[in-house]
């Protein structure tokens, strides 16, 4: 009897451990999108190329991974698609936010609201007003500039060019080689630093910081912003303000499963 537990009792290790082992891939193959090569997923989880070959290969089988025949490369598989499909549906980036749009705007009292990108542009999706509110631009439904304002500058940076591109020429029209450089520049520095600061851009008097709220794949599932009057409201890139707006910002990217620019 002794003898039947202890072996009941390794069959359990091992299937937890190579449950483990499984999931581990899993994970890398996920941080590796869109796909990898067998000898760079084996480096990225630190395992024998051989131990990880058959990992994937029962993967394969259970639908959770793929591999491209003309090119080799593994990606992830139908079923892992929908598993990830179904997390994402229960982090909706407006029932994320909402609770934390209230902690940030009580702590900084200035109004924040969050954006998304619809079919016109950026658009308040969710508004928490402070005393000190400032309404004009900040009305749940309201469409912000691409290029005009804070929220609209990460927009530009974060988001694929094939999405923003017809309005960026609209808002843009036939801007020289050097306004296109500039604005090249500028989505470079905030991809990298993961904020936008505005002073008087889209009203004279008002200041604004933006940061994005990244989901899988480090895709775009919104922007935060805190917006208030300039006389009380500075919007400098190095305050107080926007460390807790980037705190915020890289807590609701790390819950959707997204990576903040790391460079502040």
């Amino acid at each position: 009897m002794a003898n039947e537990r202890d072996k009941d009792s390794s069959s359990r290790r091992q299937t937890v451990q190579a449950a483990e082992v499984g999931t581990d891939i899993l994970k890398g193959l996920a941080e590796r999108v869109p796909a990898t090569t067998l000898s760079g997923l084996a480096e990225h989880v630190g395992m024998p190329a051989s131990k990880v070959h058959r990992y994937l290969q029962a993967l394969i089988a259970s639908g959770f991974a793929e591999q491209d025949p003309a090119t080799n490369h593994y990606t992830l598989g139908r079923e892992a698609l929908m598993v990830g499909l179904a997390a994402l549906g229960r982090l909706d980036v407006v029932k994320l936010v909402a609770p934390r749009l209230c902690e940030l705007r009580d702590r900084l009292n200035e109004t924040c609201f969050l954006a998304v990108w619809g079919n016109k542009g950026p658009a308040v999706v969710l508004v928490e007003q402070a005393i000190r509110a400032v309404t004009l631009v900040t009305q749940v439904g309201s469409v912000l500039p691409l290029l005009n304002s804070s929220t609209g500058l990460v927009f530009n940076a974060f988001l694929p060019d094939s999405e923003t591109e017809a309005l960026r020429r609209e808002e843009a029209g036939a801007s020289d080689k050097q306004a296109l450089l500039d604005l090249e520049r500028i989505s470079d520095r905030i991809r990298r630093s993961g904020l936008q600061q505005a002073r008087g851009m889209l009203m004279p008097g008002v200041n604004a910081l933006s940061a994005p709220v990244l989901t899988t794949g480090d895709r775009l599932a919104g922007v935060i912003t805190v917006v208030g009057g300039a006389s009380g409201f500075e919007a400098d890139p190095d305050g107080e303000a926007a460390q807790v707006l980037l705190t915020t910002a890289r807590e609701m990217s790390e819950r959707m499963g997204g990576r903040f620019p790391a460079n502040r």
